[in-house]
């Protein structure tokens, strides 16, 4: 598994692409997708800790519910340690889940918040399967669904 830069950059990022590069080049923090909603924190220092002294955990919350909403941010003391997550942890699975890992630029407060219209994160929103990892169906199809017919 590789620990090269992906492409995707976060449209949020306030600063410079090359600013933004500049972080994640040296960067010690990982930003973890496609998780369970179930799953913990404790979890999640159990299977990064393999990898190296993690300092921190900050797990993504739906922003209106204050509840986990599949991914998280953690934060490794080294970037050695962090490169080693990347190459090993990335396409695992937790929780019955194949989890992503990227490089994130560093933790900011209010990013642990979902960006989705629902507070969750805006892929939740769009999903027409059911995921029961990841709260059943998307946010989009489950109110149609909770709709009464009367009013289709």
């Amino acid at each position: 598994m590789s620990t090269d830069l992906s492409s995707y950059r976060d449209q949020h990022f306030k600063g410079s692409r090359s600013e933004q590069e500049r972080l994640l080049a040296q960067s010690t923090t990982l930003y973890v997708g496609n998780m369970s909603f179930y799953t913990t924190e404790e979890q999640l220092y159990e299977l990064f800790g393999k990898c190296g002294e993690v300092k921190k955990i900050v797990m993504g919350l739906d922003k209106f519910k204050r509840t986990p909403c599949g991914f998280c941010f953690v934060e490794f003391y080294t970037r050695g340690d962090s490169e080693h997550a990347m190459r090993y942890i990335n396409g695992t699975r937790l929780d019955d889940r194949i989890i992503r890992t990227d490089w994130d630029a560093g933790f900011i407060e209010g990013r642990q918040y979902g960006r989705g219209k629902s507070g969750g994160q805006v892929r939740d929103e769009y999903r027409t399967d059911f995921d029961s990892g990841r709260g059943g169906y998307g946010k989009i199809v489950q109110q149609k669904l909770e709709q009464p017919d009367y009013l289709t």
